[in-house]
């Protein structure tokens, strides 16, 4: 598999195969011109002598410091010494190549005018598996420079690689893979580290995943409406049209299709005729997840596929300029406001298993016990999906507004980007929990409804609950449930649940 990377159409599903699925990358023709002439510009712009931030002046407080055309190598270098700071738990292989693959993409705009040969080695290192070690925390958002720097210090043959399942210097890395240390030149140090691609490439990962979630989340809170036997008037599509939004009237279509054919369409003497609105509103809030992703993905898509260079070459006019093109505010909150909806569909999931476990809403066992009440069953592992939820809640908290006035007060602004995708990262891994636990309550409610005497589930809903069934069998004895929650948090984790269904 090979991705070719043009600087426009980079997407969230291309990065995933890039970062996980080990795709080769290629420069596009077009692209790789553009990265010529736009070096050739920064040559013409040294011969003029003109000042340029980061490119013949110093960076950040040092501004004011002129840089002669001899030290362009040293100035370059140090810069990606003096920005290699970052401390902390290391981002994967994935993540890293997520990273190279936004950034390299990026650069293929030509607003950077970096050397070309720094370009390529982008696409050279994820070719040949070369992964430079990256710690993930230290950037506070306005451009990712302390991250990034270590993927320039992999580039010019210093500092640690991940290469074929070992943990090496980049130089042995280089002469295993055949690759000779890039030399710095003019901008090129600005050019590796001037960016937020960090936070993007990061971020696309775990869009991914959420977009599966979000999917994932109207399969299980079908099945759990199935083992309420509850009401499916709130899914109506009149209902919907009477209210007009777009993310909740998926879902409740979504729903519909999974739930077609179910015996819980069927009334009973004493149905209530409304459900707690945990399963009442499923679709809305899971709706709500929609919406807010498709507002999200908007904004991510864009920083993938444009310049956040300072300064900015500008091609057609001939000139370089200062400017914040590396702000990512919008990108930032919008992250937050997916994290702060997260907490509402990991909320809503919580309940639904609590009240799931009631015989007063089910009239099935407390705890969902396969005995009627001796074993203790789903009772203590309330506590687990507590305390994950719990997590979820602080997590979703906005930090994005916190930050310190730098640099001489000159960078006084900040976002935390990073800080915002690793909290969303956290979030969507506990979420995988709970509704790996949800499925385990909801599958066990089935199965005793069905045992009361027969219940036909919806077509879409049977292939989720048979697929589950094979990964993770019917509690009928009290049992250690760690490795069951694990199984289950695997088989959503895998996405193997929108597989069963789409078959």
């Amino acid at each position: 598999m090979k991705i070719v990377l043009t600087g426009n159409d980079l997407t969230v599903d291309k990065v995933w195969d890039i970062a996980v699925k080990g795709a080769e990358v290629e420069i596009g023709p077009e692209a790789d011109a553009t990265l010529e002439a736009s070096r050739k510009l920064v040559y013409d712009l040294v011969d003029a002598d003109v000042p340029v931030y980061g490119f013949n002046t110093g960076v950040g407080w040092n501004k004011d410091h002129k840089i002669a055309k001899e030290f362009f190598e040293e100035f370059n270098r140090k810069l990606i010494y003096c920005h290699t700071f970052g401390v902390g738990a290391e981002a994967s292989e994935a993540e890293v190549r997520a990273v190279m693959a936004v950034r390299l993409n990026c650069l293929l705009l030509g607003y950077t005018g970096v050397q070309p040969a720094v370009a390529r080695r982008y696409a050279e290192l994820l070719n040949a598996g070369v992964h430079p070690v990256v710690p993930e925390k230290g950037s506070v958002g306005e451009a990712d420079l302390t991250q990034l720097a270590h993927i320039g210090l992999a580039m010019i043959g210093e500092g640690e690689v991940n290469y074929k399942g070992r943990r090496m210097s980049s130089a042995e890395a280089h002469k295993l893979a055949g690759l000779e240390p890039v030399v710095l030149g003019p901008k090129d140090g600005l050019a590796v580290v001037s960016s937020s691609s960090f936070s993007a490439g990061e971020a696309a990962l775990v869009f991914k995943e959420l977009a599966e979630l979000a999917d994932m989340g109207d399969i299980i809170s079908s099945l759990s409406l199935e083992g309420l036997n509850g009401n499916t008037s709130p899914l109506e599509a009149e209902v919907m049209a009477a209210r007009g939004l777009a993310g909740q009237a998926k879902c409740a279509e979504n729903m519909r299709g999974y739930l077609e054919g179910s015996d819980i369409y069927e009334a009973y003497p004493g149905k209530p005729v409304q459900d707690p609105l945990c399963f009442r509103g499923a679709a809305y809030v899971n709706g709500s997840l929609r919406d807010a992703l498709e507002y999200a993905g908007k904004y991510l898509f864009i920083q993938m596929n444009s310049t956040d260079d300072n300064p900015c070459l500008l091609l057609k006019e001939k000139r370089i300029i200062s400017n914040s093109n590396f702000e990512t505010t919008t990108l930032a909150t919008a992250m937050e406001m997916l994290a702060i909806v997260l907490s509402h569909v990991s909320r809503m999931s919580c309940y639904r298993m609590l009240r799931l476990a009631n015989p007063e809403l089910t009239h099935l066992s407390r705890f969902l016990s396969h005995d009627g009440g001796e074993s203790h069953c789903f009772g203590t592992i309330q506590k687990c999906f507590a305390s994950l939820d719990t997590e979820i809640r602080h997590l979703s908290n906005p930090c994005s507004a916190d930050y310190l006035s730098l640099s001489g007060s000159i960078e006084d602004h900040a976002n935390n980007t990073p800080l915002v995708v690793q909290h969303l990262h956290q979030i969507v891994q506990d979420l995988q929990y709970i509704y790996g636990i949800e499925l385990i309550h909801a599958c066990q409610a089935i199965e005793l409804r069905k045992r009361q005497g027969g219940f036909t589930l919806g077509k879409g809903t049977a292939a989720a609950y048979e697929a589950f069934r094979r990964a993770l069998p019917l509690y009928t004895n009290d049992r250690p449930l760690a490795p069951d929650v694990k199984k289950a948090y695997e088989f959503v984790k895998s996405a193997a649940l929108l597989e069963s269904v789409k078959r």
